[in-house]
């Protein structure tokens, strides 16, 4: 699953065939400038991917549910790993923009849930979250980025609803919990992935650093920016992942 300025990443796959969601019934829109909004299967490095270039938010006016739908429509037709990556805000002050970072906890800090509601076919009703991330696929991507050269860290990812982005006080708060990066976007379809049986990896690009933290202020196409100046080192990574 391609975050924000990250689409490009779909044009790796070989032999594709492209469908965009807005054919697909029920499938959610995606509104958002670097979020294309179609599926791309193909393979990569010999193995059967499916790229879901475009997700859908809860910003958008999306329920939680809506927005894993591209979770649930993968593992329904085979998938059982999935790539989850974002663009995100730095918190940790060692991380600056273009800074790789794969996921290793997240905080839900929009305290909603893509599994309230009725029981989804398929899914438990009280998920075990102590390892929503698979810790030996982790280890993998730290192996990989290593032989490869790549300067990879590992954090804590905390999900806000947004759409506006956080404010000083709220990074300050943010850091004493303990995240190391911020977005807002990635946790539901992590949780859902999980809860399905599916193993996960994330993957965070640091695209800016979070409020308070520089002296920039936050700007979208700054997001995209970051996120295209970072597509060659994290189309080597994603090959080498898909494999690892």
């Amino acid at each position: 699953m391609l975050g924000s300025g990250l689409g490009a990443l779909a044009q790796s796959a070989e032999d594709p065939v492209t469908i965009p969601t807005s054919e697909i019934p029920g499938y959610p829109r995606s509104t958002v400038q670097g979020h294309a909004g179609e599926l791309v299967f193909g393979t990569l490095e010999g193995v059967s991917v499916l790229f879901v270039n475009g997700r859908a938010h809860y910003y958008e006016g999306h329920s939680p549910a809506a927005t894993t739908f591209p979770v649930r429509l993968a593992h329904a037709l085979g998938a059982q790993r999935i790539l989850l990556t974002n663009a995100a805000g730095g918190i940790n002050r060692t991380f600056k923009p273009g800074t790789l970072m794969l996921i290793d906890d997240h905080i839900n800090w929009a305290f909603v849930s893509a599994l309230a509601g009725p029981v989804v076919d398929g899914m438990p009703r009280f998920p075990d979250m102590s390892a929503p991330y698979s810790p030996a696929w982790t280890a993998r991507a730290e192996a990989a980025a290593l032989r490869l050269g790549i300067d990879l860290r590992k954090g804590t990812y905390l999900w806000t609803t947004g759409p506006s982005y956080e404010t000083k006080a709220e990074i300050r708060a943010f850091e004493r919990f303990g995240a190391d990066a911020v977005g807002m976007s990635t946790v539901p379809e992590a949780i859902a992935a999980h809860a399905l049986g599916m193993e996960v990896l994330g993957l965070s690009t640091i695209t800016n650093f979070a409020a308070g933290m520089g002296q920039e202020s936050l700007d979208h196409e700054e997001v995209l920016e970051v996120g295209r100046a970072v597509r060659a080192d994290l189309e080597r990574l994603v090959r080498a992942l898909v494999v690892a």
